[in-house]
């Protein structure tokens, strides 16, 4: 009786039908396993499990389904090949998703030539050897075939019936939408959070889904028109803080400095391992009396990552929900960025980056933001010991910078990205005199050790500043830009924090990365306000007495008594003194605890949702429909993008013609010297 229910069961599997009920089967039950093992989905009760579960079934009856139009042998080959396709697409979200938190998009994949460049160590350490179960069930079908427990059907198919399982898998989709739209109602018209599609949808939905984004955006530019302002200069007026009379101008004429601090996270403050500290210069530099300190700052990037920060750092427009910005519109777009609206008012405007120029699509962005200058790999001297994971090392970076920033007519606005500490965190053997964590996350543990370098780094930089005079004339301003951890680390998160676990909440607040403007004279202190990235610009502009009624900018003055202390983040989420929100989940900021919103809190948050989707939703249509071409504040020119080049040649030329005109370099005031002779580095590369 045994033998002969197994018979007909094989003799099921035998058949065309059989054997694609199998793949699909298999297909959906390994998605399955890796929805609940390799993702962070957050389904919670019986109907978001249920959709979990049964997602992957329409999208995969309607793309193997396509197999059972064709016949033979050809049949099968086609569903191995969608099957493996399928399988790539699944690996592929499996390794992003474990560094970024988030599902691969049409903006990273056509970004990613510019990215491209150093992601081989970082792909290594990235992929787990269990991430190939991915194309288990292909290698166990090809298995069956080869060794023939499954015979080839050479009897056609008919085409009936392939039509009506494609029709079943389009009523199955319909069905599976109503279903997840009763649980979260306006899915795919009110979120921010591609979790939730994939979560309710699945993977294959989630990527369609956000194919038609893409393609709607890249039409919305060529619909846009003037009055689509309207709405947006009405919530900024309606939104805009007055500036602090107490800090308007006292930085006026400045030099400013922007160090971007690479994947620097604010936990690492005053934070020791084995009794140590793993910044003791940035810790000294955070407690100094003339440094304006925010310890509830937080990154606001999504896909973006460091474009995402500069974004919002240099325009206060946040950065998209898919892609890079940067990389998608910082070529094309119009833009009133920080280094524009500086050189309008006297400064000279330069950049400096220890990699290639198209990283992010800055050799063209930069030029629409208006920098003048832009100090990439090109113009410094390397040799591979200079380099390290993804670019120059930060003592080597600070101290070839400092060349160029010599020549600079000042006053003047200098961006200097640090790459160091950046993932996978490699450092030399030479170079490590740091002890890593024990956390035994691989991934986790040298994370301490890229940071104490750049730490170092920076404090030789600052001591150059001092010796050349630079010191006394400048505010240098410092920030993280976004984590260096990802919340895919939890219990090692958890060891970090000295907590036996991790929730939502602590999460959220582990994106806390640093601010910091120091200024001699500067009234400074540790401030509690809260804020994030969209808030760096207008701060510093009223910080050199640059007002900016007029502007663009979805950010407020982290000084300003009127300054907005709602933190939104790109997924729709938000922080503020009072709430912390996280999907679904409410808790109390100052506590920490979990709360079912009363009728008072629920109309407390809702405003604030409304707020947050509002601000992001206008910050979107500023970039997608390049609306900024539309509007000019009174005082500002656009940019005119043909001015610049970044050719080193030509670029060495125009800051020599630049000092001829304008002779207030500090190599000027040093009697037309050099000063790399105050710059000292113990990098043993340059001995």
């Amino acid at each position: 009786m045994m033998s002969t229910k197994k018979s007909r069961i094989l003799n099921f599997f035998n058949t065309r039908l059989g054997f694609f009920l199998l793949v699909v089967i298999l297909f959906c039950l390994k998605t399955y396993i890796i929805y609940q093992t390799k993702f962070t989905l957050g389904a919670k009760g019986g109907m978001q499990q249920f959709l979990l579960a049964v997602n992957p079934i329409p999208a995969a009856l309607l793309t193997l389904g396509i197999a059972l139009y064709f016949s033979g042998r050809l049949s099968y080959w086609l569903m191995l090949i969608i099957d493996f396709l399928e399988s790539i697409w699944i690996f592929a979200n499996i390794v992003y998703y474990r560094e970024f938190s988030d599902f691969l998009s049409m903006g990273i994949i056509k970004g990613s030539g510019n990215v491209q460049n150093n992601l081989g160590k970082s792909l290594m350490e990235i992929i787990h050897f269990t991430d190939f179960f991915a194309f288990l069930d292909i290698v166990v079908l090809i298995l069956l075939l080869i060794f023939k427990v499954i015979r080839i059907d050479a009897k056609p198919f008919k085409k009936r019936y392939a039509i009506a399982i494609s029709g079943l898998s389009l009523i199955l989709m319909v069905g599976e939408y109503g279903l997840a739209n009763t649980d979260r109602s306006g899915l795919l018209t009110r979120t921010f959070d591609n979790n939730y599609i994939v979560k309710y949808l699945g993977l294959n939905e989630y990527a369609a889904f956000n194919a038609y984004q893409t393609h709607k955006e890249s039409a919305t530019r060529s619909h846009a028109k003037a009055s689509d302002m309207d709405s947006i200069l009405k919530y900024l007026k309606n939104n805009r803080a007055a500036a602090n009379p107490e800090y308007f101008g006292k930085e006026k004429g400045k030099n400013v400095f922007i160090i971007h601090l690479e994947s620097f996270q604010q936990f690492l403050i005053n934070y020791k391992v084995d009794g140590k500290a793993v910044t003791p210069h940035l810790n000294a530099f955070y407690k100094n009396k003339h440094t304006l300190s925010f310890d509830n700052f937080y990154h606001q990037v999504a896909q973006g990552k460091t474009s995402d920060a500069e974004m919002m750092l240099e325009n206060s427009l946040y950065g998209l929900p898919q892609g890079s910005a940067m990389v998608t519109y910082g070529g094309q777009n119009t833009f009133q960025a920080a280094p524009a609206i500086l050189d309008q008012h006297g400064y000279t405007t330069a950049a400096f980056h220890g990699d290639v120029p198209s990283f992010w699509n800055r050799d063209s962005t930069y030029k629409s933001w208006g920098y003048q200058y832009f100090f990439s790999s090109e113009y410094y001297k390397t040799k591979p010991s200079y380099n390290v994971g993804y670019g120059m090392k930060d003592k080597i970076f600070f101290k070839d910078a400092a060349n160029y920033i010599q020549q600079l007519p000042q006053p003047f606005y200098a961006k200097l990205i640090t790459l160091t500490n950046h993932y996978p965190y490699l450092l030399d053997k030479q170079n490590k005199d740091f002890p890593a964590t024990t956390t035994g996350d691989k991934t986790v543990d040298p994370y301490v050790q890229t940071a104490h370098y750049l730490d170092q780094a920076f404090a030789e930089f600052l001591n150059y500043l001092k010796k050349t005079g630079l010191y006394k004339n400048s505010m240098i301003v410092l920030y993280g830009d976004h984590y260096g951890i990802s919340n895919n680390h939890r219990p090692a998160i958890a060891q970090l924090l000295h907590k036996k676990s991790v929730n939502s909440y602590d999460l959220a607040q582990f994106q806390k990365v640093p601010f910091m403007i120091h200024a001699p004279g500067l009234k400074g202190g540790i401030r509690h306000t809260y804020g994030g990235e969209i808030d760096v610009l207008p701060t510093l502009l009223h910080l050199l007495g640059i007002k900016d009624n007029n502007t663009i900018q979805f950010g407020t003055d982290l000084l300003s008594k009127q300054h907005d202390q709602r933190v939104a983040f790109r997924d729709g989420d938000f922080v503020t003194p009072k709430y912390t929100k996280v999907g679904s989940t409410v808790y109390l900021t100052k506590t920490g605890k979990e709360i079912t919103p009363n009728a008072t809190q629920k109309k407390e948050i809702a405003a604030i949702q409304n707020h947050v989707t509002t601000e992001l939703t206008l910050s979107d249509r500023v970039i997608y429909g390049d609306l900024l071409r539309f509007y000019t504040p009174k005082g500002f020119q656009k940019v005119n993008k043909k001015a610049f080049t970044y050719q080193p040649t030509k670029g060495l030329e125009n800051l020599k013609k630049a000092n001829q005109k304008h002779p207030t370099s500090i190599e000027d005031k040093n009697n037309g010297k050099s000063t790399m002779n105050f710059y000292k580095t113990d990098a043993p590369e340059l001995k």
